[in-house]
């Protein structure tokens, strides 16, 4: 497969002074140079991005990612080695960072725009398509100094993406503007793959990564750790550098009378039943609830609900309806919830938990993100949204016939 970006033996290094000469006069008086270390960003770094890909860039903050970002953009030059590039090439870095505050957004998009390289009668053309992708018609006459934050890298955005490039880099720039702009940004890249492009992605989204790219590149302090399918080394990053969440109590909320009150919850996972604060995707968990009683509390409910790290409310279940109501409880115990297959996406979810009378509208103890935990990805994979439901696809039709379309219920055919 023919390499879009071939990067043999890249090093950069970067000089960190103590005690910088200001002037000439300054070294003069001094006496001597200004001191300084070597810092090594990226060392000996080798790998190749095929055309059409699209590619990622993985690693913690200070791996090194956006500095091989800027020096595939030419923006750094290599302190060691080379870097060659095929066709065309646009890079969303820093979105924004050419417009002039006291310009109009219209004068800005033909500045900016001609910073990337465009003619003007090239951005004349697009002039439209640029301002309706954005969303900022009725303002693109006024000075970008009075645009909101999200308006102003909507805009730059939307200039930088239609400069149609053979290649496009992209650095944390997934998560522009709101849900609507971002679903326009997932459509663009996805006519950028379908057209042939290449785009190589910085970020720190692991979800996003493993849905958009099809290989990758994991770095940590400037070496290359591991380079294969996207999929699989998204696994492995979040596996190795993921870490045991610590819960705060002060970030609990909780209400109730108080005959009755919830101790600790707790995820256990694996044959030994070992308390986690991680699971995988399609894993046997069990939820489990202590609980102290100061008097005998008659045919108790326990509630658990979940939502996810953005507050959408994701799932309850209480013991009533899951027909599991004890006769009484009396002092200290724990109850647990068995949950076969934890069939949900990638991500964090925060737990809430509750001790409740028989008819579920009086509580005697409520806890509101009680434990927060995260599902890391594993078999099957889906593509989006919070549940995993397990979907086979099947019975392409592909005779080159039309396959009958049923009516919908109470009307016509809808074709």
């Amino acid at each position: 497969m023919t390499a879009a970006i071939e990067i043999h033996d890249v090093s950069k290094e970067f000089r960190l002074y103590h005690e910088r000469n200001q002037s000439l006069k300054a070294a003069l008086m001094r006496g001597q140079r200004a001191k300084y270390e070597e810092f090594w960003a990226l060392k000996d770094v080798s790998f190749d991005i095929p055309a059409g890909s699209t590619f990622g860039l993985i690693g913690e903050n200070g791996s090194g990612k956006s500095t091989l970002l800027k020096l595939i953009a030419g923006i750094y030059r290599p302190s060691k080695g080379d870097i060659r590039t095929t066709g065309s090439l646009a890079a969303l870095l820093e979105l924004g960072s050419g417009f002039h505050q006291e310009l109009s957004g219209r004068e800005n998009v033909f500045l900016n725009g001609s910073i990337l390289g465009m003619s003007k009668k090239e951005i004349a053309g697009r002039f439209d398509e640029i301002v309706d992708f954005a969303g900022i018609g009725q303002f693109i006459d006024q000075p970008v100094k009075n645009y909101s934050s999200g308006m102003y890298v909507r805009l730059g955005f939307s200039v930088a993406i239609n400069v149609d490039p053979d290649i496009l880099l992209v650095d944390e720039v997934l998560a522009v503007g709101d849900a609507a702009f971002q679903e326009k940004c997932m459509e663009k890249f996805a006519a950028f793959r379908k057209a042939g492009k290449t785009v190589v992605i910085v970020s720190h989204a692991m979800g996003s990564l493993r849905s958009m790219c099809d290989q990758a590149v994991w770095l940590e302090h400037g070496k290359v750790v591991q380079a294969g399918d996207a999929t699989e080394l998204v696994d492995a990053y979040v596996d190795a550098t993921h870490v045991e969440r610590e819960v705060l109590p002060g970030d609990v909320q909780r209400w109730g009378s108080g005959e009755a009150k919830l101790r600790a919850v707790q995820v256990l996972s694996g044959p030994n039943r070992v308390a986690t604060s991680r699971v995988h995707t399609g894993e046997e968990v069990v939820i489990r609830m202590y609980y102290d009683t100061d008097q005998p509390i008659e045919k108790p409910v326990f509630g658990l609900s979940m939502d996810t790290v953005n507050g959408v409310y994701a799932w309850a279940h209480h013991s009533r309806d899951g027909e599991f109501v004890p006769d009484q409880i009396n002092g200290s115990g724990y109850v647990d919830l068995h949950i076969p297959r934890l069939n949900l996406q990638e991500g964090t979810y925060d737990l809430n938990a509750a001790i409740t009378d028989y008819t579920t509208t009086h509580t005697y103890d409520f806890l509101r993100g009680c434990f927060r935990f995260d599902v890391l990805a594993s078999t099957p994979h889906e593509s989006g949204g919070i549940a995993v439901l397990g979907g086979t696809w099947q019975n392409l039709t592909s005779d080159g016939g039309q396959a009958p379309v049923p009516a919908q219920l109470g009307g016509e055919s809808p074709v």
